[in-house]
């Protein structure tokens, strides 16, 4: 499955949930990707279930469809072929072709009734984000259960911000638990202190990044500060979790010395429960779909360290750690 789903499946879906009564709709959650054999995620092939939604503005996020809580159109340019089949449907008067060939979505007057997305032949206009039940995502999941049991694999639920949807995550980790599998959850760790103990209580192997140290900078580049992250890792070292960190290594923006040094020392003193710190170095891939969804990158025009810069990182940070990698 990808996140893009056919306009049939993602209305009649969409009517279903807007049904259900509030108690049913707690487990269920928006999903806007589900990946198979995955082997950076926590451990041998696993499945990622990506959920919507982040409390984290970062300017350079690779999945920007993972921020908004609720279901979006995203649009590839390159795949329109001008026949104005959306503008002509659009009930909202939303979509309009300019000069040029042009499409543009108001996205304050879209109402996302599909109209264009299941007009759109070329397969250009697209929504992103499904709603599922936890039986919905279960049966993803136990489809490569096999591949799990040779590779001491599992799932790993991502976004987005996995944590953003509290219950739906709790029931799906509690599900995944009771199947036998690993549990890990890739996230930012912005969440209250109530609800991150409730979530890592079913989590073998929490995966979060640690943007930058320094607090005030932090909130320039995410849009909040970390005091809440850091707090919470510390509370998860503390009750014996599993922690593996990252940082994304982003040129002019976290990169300098002082905060690889102060991030290694951090992750130093939340002791055994660290499994490792990973340099993730920064790329471009995720930049064309800002463009997408009619959002300027904030970064366009960034380049990705060398080779050797990224080198000299893990040698400063290896000053304070000793199982300090490249890649996740």
């Amino acid at each position: 499955m990808t996140g893009i789903e056919s306009m049939k499946t993602w209305k009649e879906r969409q009517h279903s949930f807007d049904l259900e009564d509030r108690n049913k709709a707690a487990v269920t959650g928006l999903v806007f990707d589900i990946q198979r054999f995955a082997v950076h995620d926590g451990g041998g092939i696993r499945t990622l279930v990506f959920l919507k939604g982040c409390p984290l503005s970062c300017r350079w996020c690779q999945n920007p469809e993972s921020m908004s809580p609720r279901p979006e159109i995203m649009r590839i340019p390159h795949l329109c072929i001008g026949c104005v089949k959306c503008v002509a449907e659009c009930p909202d008067q939303a979509i309009r072709f300019r000069e040029g060939g042009t499409v543009t979505i108001d996205r304050a007057v879209c109402s996302l009734c599909g109209e264009c997305v299941e007009r759109c032949y070329a397969g250009s206009m697209t929504i992103v984000g499904r709603y599922m039940t936890v039986g919905d995502v279960m049966a993803e999941v136990e489809r490569d259960r096999p591949f799990y049991t040779t590779s001491q694999g599992g799932v790993t639920f991502s976004g987005g911000e996995p944590t953003m949807q509290p219950e739906f995550l709790i029931a799906a980790l509690k599900e995944a638990h009771a199947r036998g599998l690993h549990t890990a959850i890739e996230t930012c760790a912005q969440v209250s202190r109530e609800t991150w103990a409730a979530v890592i209580e079913h989590v073998d192997l929490i995966l979060t990044d640690i943007k930058h140290m320094d607090s005030a900078r932090h909130k320039e580049l995410t849009g909040v500060s970390n005091g809440r992250i850091l707090g919470n890792l510390k509370m998860a070292a503390n009750m014996g979790k599993n922690l593996r960190i990252r940082v994304p290594l982003i040129p002019g923006c976290n990169d300098g010395p002082e905060n690889i040094l102060a991030t290694s020392e951090f992750v130093g003193s939340l002791g055994a429960a660290v499994e490792g710190l990973d340099i993730l170095p920064y790329h471009r891939l995720g930049e064309p779909k800002w463009a997408q969804l009619d959002r300027e990158y904030p970064l366009h025009g960034v380049l990705p360290l060398d080779r050797e810069e990224v080198l000299a990182v893990k040698r400063l940070a290896e000053k304070n750690l000793g199982n300090v990698t490249i890649g996740g």
